[in-house]
């Protein structure tokens, strides 16, 4: 995963002289997390910047530059730390365009590791996709595999309006197969659609980030445990959210079961609920929505605690049973 990062982000510096990435240890020290490994020695200190520990302030560079036509990629150590930084990603970035009656644009990534990650605690760990999701302005994208973030990063780099990149800490060492096709330079993913990534007929299970993998297995132990077929879709944007694969997989299914890391109030599970609530997929339903999401409280420190915390695949097959009335309860 780090590596098709890396690959993305240098394709876009080798194609476009306005890209450049900045943020903290993001140059000589090759990445906090070695995403940006040997960036700096390749494109040097004009495009691989490093920066003091000063979210507010590097944020802010990143944000007038894009506005003055350069494109910034703007490296959060972790999105948590990017709360420093929040009155520019919404006030001075994500309204700018709409202010200025579309004067102004402000083509920025904002990217970093979002969402759970291991024994690092509360003000480490925490999924921000639902709060970035919640203001006009800005595109989020939460990625699961190595060929979202290559086709979706890119996609963001050449986009004209801010894009949030919320990345995975605990999946950057995993390994994907990528195609001829997505290791191609101009490779790129539409934002805003979703990718189903296992056909079914019996229910729809959303999920986005590192719970799509999740929901993978789950799905493999419905079929192979209950003889339930599940359709997984990958979000993978979650503002725009693509609706319409969502409501088009439930007119197929008539359940849904949506998975996510963060809280669950005011979630995305939440959104999608007043989505199947608004549309024509309420009549397809045969079944109330399920969420599963993390628990309603900050993040414990105790790897016990924390795995109860987050959905596990155990939570999801239990869920699905619970929507198909297959529940032993």
């Amino acid at each position: 995963m780090r590596e098709s990062i890396n690959s993305a982000m240098s394709d876009e510096i080798e194609r476009d002289e306005k890209v450049f990435l900045m943020g903290e240890e993001v140059a000589q020290y090759n990445g906090a997390y070695k995403v940006s490994k040997g960036m700096y020695d390749r494109y040097g200190g004009d495009r691989i910047i490093d920066t003091p520990i000063t979210e507010a302030g590097f944020a802010g560079i990143g944000v007038g530059a894009g506005l003055a036509g350069l494109r910034p990629i703007i490296e959060f150590m972790t999105m948590n730390f990017a709360l420093q930084a929040i009155d520019h990603i919404v006030n001075s970035c994500a309204k700018t365009g709409y202010m200025s009656g579309g004067d102004l644009t402000c083509p920025i990534v904002f990217r970093g590791i979002n969402g759970v990650s291991s024994g690092v605690g509360a003000q480490h760990t925490q999924c921000f996709a639902s709060w970035y999701a919640n203001v006009p302005g800005l595109k989020v994208i939460s990625p699961w595999n190595a060929e979202d973030c290559r086709g979706l990063l890119k996609a963001a780099i050449r986009d004209d309006d801010p894009v949030v990149f919320l990345e995975n800490e605990m999946m950057y060492a995993v390994e994907f197969d990528l195609s001829k096709e997505a290791m191609d330079k101009d490779f790129l993913i539409p934002i805003g659609k979703a990718k189903t990534e296992r056909q079914g007929t019996d229910v729809t299970i959303t999920a986005h980030a590192k719970m799509v993998g999740h929901s993978l297995q789950a799905a493999e132990v419905l079929q192979r445990d209950h003889g339930i077929s599940a359709e997984v879709i990958n979000l993978r944007t979650i503002r725009p959210l693509d609706r319409e694969a969502i409501i088009n997989s439930v007119k197929k299914t008539n359940r849904i079961v949506s998975v996510e890391e963060g809280w669950p109030t005011c979630g995305v599970g939440a959104e999608i609920a007043a989505c199947m609530m608004e549309t024509q997929a309420f009549d397809y339903l045969d079944a109330p929505l399920h969420r599963v999401s993390g628990a309603e409280i900050p993040m414990p420190y105790a790897p016990t605690l924390e795995k109860l915390s987050v959905p596990q695949v155990e939570n999801i097959v239990s869920s699905v049973l619970d929507c198909t009335y297959r529940s032993k309860k």
